[in-house]
């Protein structure tokens, strides 16, 4: 085993703190063939999996097994070991393995035995050249060539009003989309059609192309609805430090039947019934007892032929139960019925759990609600919350950690049952964080035996195989899950159908080796890196090395790469992006698709993308860096021996 001969290396050749010693170039050779050993052996056990899969996919499973081979071994002594002699490292090898190490090999088999070259057992599957070129060719194949010169493809997920702007479309291909996605999470076929419709009139006016992705929905495991709850209106004029009212609460009531909005901003807008505000005139007041038993009142201040605008020094708060007594300027009552509250839209609905509480998680048919307590304040039931995929109960277990909202709120398994479990809830934000409907959960150490298409990814399936150019696989999990896939893709008469693999949790990427492998038995496959998920699960502490490991495997498979979620998410939504997300752009390159979200800034966003992926082309392939010529190194040497007047070092 290689671990064994890197022991003994580190033994007679390296100190276990890294500190050099001499290494002889036997033993370095040693190394390398023991290695190499190990990868012929991988291919060879697994010899009936390369024959199932695709034909054109043959030697990027070799590749892989190769890669997946050499990765089972720390060989971070042995790299050291290589790089002091002044070789390759093997730290850059993923797109062709085996060529690379039997380079190495051939280098220290001249050295140690004068100028013999090793005798490999294995032909290599891909070369220098042939690796990345195929990576290349399956880019362009996937997403289409890159008209501009950036190297990398831009997806842009779609928002529902892109079916009917086609202003929004046009722009977007204008500035570089190359391939439109299509969340079948949202919307439905009719709006999805009106989008491809938009895009198939963009590419004949502005004669390009652009690939369609349509993502399955899968099955999302989300939070149920919540008991509605209660309308209520409320309003607070703002006060200084010690509570001093600066300025009043500016309230808008207008007619519930002919409701109009109100001319500037307010505080709150009052639909009333009937024509009550026809008796009412500036410079009367309006006084209730609100919904907290508290008197109040309002100033009328002026009166307009859409609605009265009043003043209130004093919080308040109002249902459809209050009732309003008019006063005249006088302080006397009027001779006029009380005034009742219109409709109201109801409020938003949310369950507050803090750090220490429980809660029921149950099925969805149930709808949630919060704590109740009896009149002495003694805790009647925990606050309680659906699952819309009840299934996963059969899985929990004690102590798996449970994540709610994209991890905003973290809870344990504290008991498991058929139809329900009792979570014990770790960490929220101080106060209470607010849980709301539809909100995401994750199960991170739980191995869920869900299946990745569900009853309405079979439906729109249909759809998608007869309008779009590749079909993303949400939530995928096992290798039986890409093996589903395939089958229904064959039933419909797509059996080539590119598929893009979205790896989103952490079943997906413990199993990302036997999914890349499952997946070759398509011609064509990318993956992306979903972020948003895979953060939430995988942990942020985790993030950025799960992304690594990611892209070296898929570079081993020759798979093309989408770096998702997030992208200059700020820029896009609020119109300024972090710095942060400016290098994670820029890291992109190493990517052959970058995704954009959908937001009102979106084309702003693009154009920035477009700006960074075009400069970072220059100085980064892959994990490679790239040294362009530094202009400001030119700043030490005198002007007349500047870089552009001396012999370049290397023929172009």
């Amino acid at each position: 085993m290689v671990t064994t001969n890197m022991r003994e290396m580190t033994t007679s050749g390296l100190m276990a703190d890294g500190e050099a010693k001499d290494v002889t170039l036997r033993e370095l050779l040693e190394g390398t063939k023991r290695l190499h050993d190990q990868m012929v052996e991988a291919e060879q056990a697994h010899q009936n999996w390369i024959d199932e899969l695709h034909p054109d996919q043959h030697a990027s499973a070799r590749n892989l097994l190769h890669f997946l081979a050499m990765r089972r071994e720390d060989l971070r002594t042995l790299q050291d070991a290589l790089a002091r002699q002044g070789l390759s490292s093997l730290g850059r090898c993923e797109a062709h393995v085996l060529a690379t190490l039997h380079q190495v090999m051939n280098v220290v088999s001249r050295l140690v035995d004068n100028g013999s070259q090793h005798d490999h057992r294995c032909t290599p599957p891909v070369d220098f050249e042939s690796g990345p070129r195929l990576i290349q060719h399956r880019t362009k194949q996937l997403f289409g060539s890159v008209e501009r010169n950036r190297g990398v493809n831009i997806m842009v997920t779609m928002p529902s009003e892109a079916a009917d702007s086609y202003a929004l479309v046009s722009d977007l291909v204008a500035q570089g989309m190359d391939c439109m996605r299509i969340n079948c999470a949202h919307d439905d076929p009719q709006v999805w059609s009106k989008m491809i419709e938009q895009l198939r009139r963009a590419e004949s006016e502005l004669d390009c192309k652009c690939r369609i992705l349509m993502d399955l929905g899968g099955p999302k495991l989300r939070t149920g609805q919540l008991r509605e709850a209660q309308s209520v209106l409320r309003w607070k004029p703002k006060r200084d430090l010690m509570g001093r009212v600066l300025v009043p609460a500016r309230v808008w009531m207008t007619y519930d039947e002919r409701p109009s909005d109100p001319p500037v901003p307010a505080d709150v807008t009052v639909r009333l019934l009937d024509d009550w505000l026809d008796g009412v005139g500036a410079g009367d007041e309006i006084r209730f007892v609100d919904a907290g038993g508290r008197k109040r009142r309002i100033r009328v201040i002026e009166k307009t032929t859409t609605g009265v605008w009043g003043e209130a020094d004093r919080s308040a708060y109002l249902t459809a139960e209050t009732t309003l007594k008019l006063f005249h300027r006088d302080g006397n009552r009027a001779d006029y019925p009380v005034g009742r509250i219109g409709s109201i839209q109801a409020n938003e609905s949310y369950i507050s759990v803090g750090q220490g509480d429980r809660l029921i998680l149950c099925d969805a048919e149930i709808r949630g609600g919060p704590a109740r307590y009896d009149d002495r304040g003694r805790l009647v039931q925990h606050a309680h919350v659906g699952c819309t995929l009840p299934e996963v109960f059969a899985d929990l277990k004690k102590g798996q950690r449970i994540l709610f909202d994209d991890g905003k709120i973290t809870g344990r398994i504290e008991d498991a049952r058929s139809h329900h479990a009792v979570v014990e809830i770790l960490s929220a934000k101080i106060g209470g964080e607010k849980l709301r409907p539809d909100k995401g959960i994750n199960l991170p150490d739980t191995n869920l035996n869900l299946g990745a298409l569900t009853a309405k990814d079979m439906q729109d399936l249909e759809f998608i195989v007869n309008h779009a150019d590749i079909v993303g696989y949400s939530f995928v999990r096992r290798p039986e899950d890409i093996r589903q896939l395939q089958a229904e893709l064959d039933h419909f008469g797509r059996p080539e159908m590119p598929i893009v693999l979205k790896i989103e949790n952490r079943q997906a990427f413990a199993n990302l080796p036997l999914l890349l492998l499952a997946a070759m038995r398509s011609p064509l496959v990318g993956v992306m890196i979903a972020r948003g998920d895979l953060f939430v699960e995988c942990g942020w502490q985790r993030m950025a090395e799960v992304q690594e490991e990611i892209l070296w495997m898929c570079e081993a498979a020759h798979m093309p790469v989408v770096w998702a979620t997030q992208v200059l998410e700020g820029l896009a939504k609020e119109g300024m992006p972090s710095r942060a997300e400016i290098t994670d752009a820029a890291m992109s390159v190493r990517a052959e698709c970058v995704m954009l979200n959908k937001g009102p800034h979106i084309l702003k966003a693009l154009h920035v993308l477009d700006d960074i992926l075009t400069r970072m082309r220059d100085h980064q392939a892959k994990k490679r860096p790239l040294l362009r010529r530094l202009r400001v190194a030119d700043n030490i040497w005198p002007t007349n021996q500047k870089m552009a007047t001396r012999t370049p070092i290397m023929p172009k």
